[in-house]
């Protein structure tokens, strides 16, 4: 009877990360955005640091940031390095996921306020993630 227990919770495991992978596959950056993800990857790691650590944003927000930095610091990952590309591209997915959901809850304007790279990192940061940021005021010309 005990078997019947362990070899179910075996399938739910099975299935849920196959599931899981599908996700990743289907939210996955495609083409240069991957690139640009390895490329913006320490600014990134302390833009999460920072953000988690700002007591002005919603509580969901900073745990949401520390179980992802927690997930980041952990050497077990949902897909393994062996696999080719997503190995690699898991970790990224996940914090473009979380990026997102932190800018629909706290706006764009508090990950700017804490981003510590270029200009060209953030816009890098903004096509990874699928952030819209607001347009450039344009000033009339005298």
């Amino acid at each position: 009877m005990w078997w019947n227990v362990l070899i179910g919770l075996g399938v739910a495991v099975l299935v849920s990360w196959l599931a899981l992978l599908v996700g990743l596959l289907i939210v996955r950056p495609r083409g240069p955005l991957l690139t640009e993800a390895i490329r913006v990857l320490p600014d990134l790691l302390r833009l999460l640091r920072r953000l988690a650590g700002d007591r002005s944003l919603p509580r969901g927000v900073r745990v949401r940031l520390g179980l992802l930095m927690a997930y980041l610091a952990i050497p077990i990952d949902l897909i393994p390095d062996f696999i080719p590309v997503l190995g690699y591209a898991d970790d990224a997915i996940i914090v473009a996921v979380v990026l997102r959901s932190v800018v629909r809850r706290a706006g764009i304007a508090a990950v700017r306020q804490h981003w510590p790279g270029t200009e060209d990192g953030f816009a890098a940061l903004c096509r990874l993630t699928g952030i819209r940021t607001p347009a450039p005021d344009t000033e009339p010309a005298n």
